[in-house]
């Protein structure tokens, strides 16, 4: 698989709108582009955590590796959040907060999201200006 030395990958259920929203909005804040995206349902997603040994349910989750470690749910999305700039970085203080808590809140909206934020019927297609940030 290639080497992404320096980026984050991040991968996200395509056809959720609150994902995708997610997505775009991680985008806008992360100026120094340190994030690559795929969709979980991507071929690229499948191939490459296939070569994690993880037990780990990351098919209903969002999906941060970093330096070669995978992260799932809210851990994830703190993560990704220390990343980011205008002061968006703070919100990883929340990672105090016990994971059991954190991961019950996380699974509650993920439970509801397709309700509450509907969902598309394909994956998103990145813009043209963008298709350099998404794993094919």
């Amino acid at each position: 698989m290639n080497n992404f030395e320096g980026k984050y990958i991040i991968f996200f259920d395509g056809v959720c709108n609150l994902c995708n929203a997610s997505v775009n909005f991680i985008i806008k804040h992360d100026k120094k582009k340190q994030f690559l995206f795929a969709s979980l349902q991507s071929d690229a997603a499948k191939e490459y955590l296939l070569q994690y040994n993880s037990k780990k349910n990351i098919i209903d989750s969002i999906v941060l590796i970093e330096e070669g470690i995978i992260y799932t749910k809210s851990t994830a999305v703190l993560k990704i959040a220390k990343y980011l700039n205008n002061g968006l970085a703070l919100l990883y203080l929340l990672i105090i907060i016990p994971k059991y808590f954190r991961d019950s809140i996380y699974n509650f909206i993920a439970k509801n999201r397709y309700r509450w934020f509907g969902k598309k019927d394909k994956c998103m297609i990145p813009s043209y200006e963008l298709k350099n940030r998404f794993l094919n």
